[in-house]
């Protein structure tokens, strides 16, 4: 697309997330003619595939969406809360063959930690990697 606002994009994308949609993204390309434009990207499960077109047609300026098909790997995961000098903070253990291969903090749970205690972002961050994750 070349011819929206980014309001207007930000607008479709909250849409489609909404919607079902498992993430959104948009990349700058150049269209034809090297007009700079937008590639807004949409992943999600099939059965989603026409609500989300009819997103895309009504809530932006595309005259057309093309759809593929593609195959998705995923691990494992668990939510695990653990406790830190600044209180309970949830992480998301990765699992791979029963074995945890990486457990990082919930963004959600940082973020609020560091408001309520006046603290920078990292800080709590790195309270939470230095915690043991079982």
């Amino acid at each position: 697309m070349d011819d929206m606002t980014g309001e207007a994009l930000g607008f479709a994308m909250e849409k489609l997330l909404e919607a079902g949609a498992l993430d959104v993204y948009h990349t700058p390309i150049y269209m034809k003619k090297s007009r700079p434009g937008v590639l807004l990207t949409t992943l999600a499960p099939k059965k989603l595939e026409s609500t989300l077109t009819n997103i895309l047609l009504e809530e932006t300026t595309t005259l057309g969406v093309r759809a593929s098909a593609s195959t998705r790997t995923i691990l494992e995961r668990k939510i695990v809360t653990v406790d830190t000098p600044y209180g309970p903070i949830r992480t998301k253990q990765a699992i791979k063959d029963g074995r945890i291969i990486r457990a990082l903090p919930e963004y959600e749970d940082v973020k609020r930690v560091a408001r309520e205690h006046n603290l920078p972002f990292q800080k709590v961050y790195r309270a939470v990697l230095d915690t043991k994750h079982e």
